[in-house]
């Protein structure tokens, strides 16, 4: 009997046995399928994924406006310490309460839903946004608006 074996990039071990004196020969063909998935369990992991894939996108979208809210409330608060001087005190205190009542809303709702993130998210830019504005609008004089009497620009050839 005369037996070879033979081994392939892939692992695959290949023998072969032939008996010499009536010529019959046989093969054999041993893999190694430890540690790798079946195709029913690649199938079983696609399925799975198809039928979570609805909750990801919910989750991703709930995280999302979860960060907008948060990075919102540190940006204004931060706004708020650079330049308190040109508002009020009035203005301040409110901005400033309201931005920490968003930030400790959303440490004490961990598993707020996606709306109710987006709600205190506008709630938080309705009260806001007019004092912003008025910060960046460069207000002056105690809160006046600036004139709008400014240097005249002229063309000349």
């Amino acid at each position: 009997i005369d037996v070879s074996f033979d081994i392939d990039a892939n692992g695959i071990l290949h023998v072969t046995a032939k008996d010499q004196s009536s010529g019959r020969s046989s093969d054999i063909c041993i893999t190694n399928e430890k540690g790798r998935l079946s195709k029913a369990d690649i199938e079983r992991m696609v399925a799975e994924a198809e039928q979570f894939q609805q909750a990801d996108d919910a989750q991703r979208e709930r995280v999302a406006a979860r960060n907008q809210l948060e990075s919102y409330a540190f940006n204004v608060r931060s706004a708020m310490s650079d330049s308190a001087s040109k508002l009020s005190a009035d203005e301040v205190k409110k901005v400033t309460s309201a931005t920490q009542d968003a930030l400790d809303w959303l440490e004490k709702n961990q598993l707020a839903e996606k709306e109710e993130i987006e709600h205190r998210m506008s709630d938080l830019q309705q009260l806001c946004s007019p004092i912003m504005a008025k910060l960046h609008g460069g207000a002056d004089n105690n809160g006046k608006e600036p004139s709008t009497q400014g240097p005249n620009v002229e063309e000349v050839d």
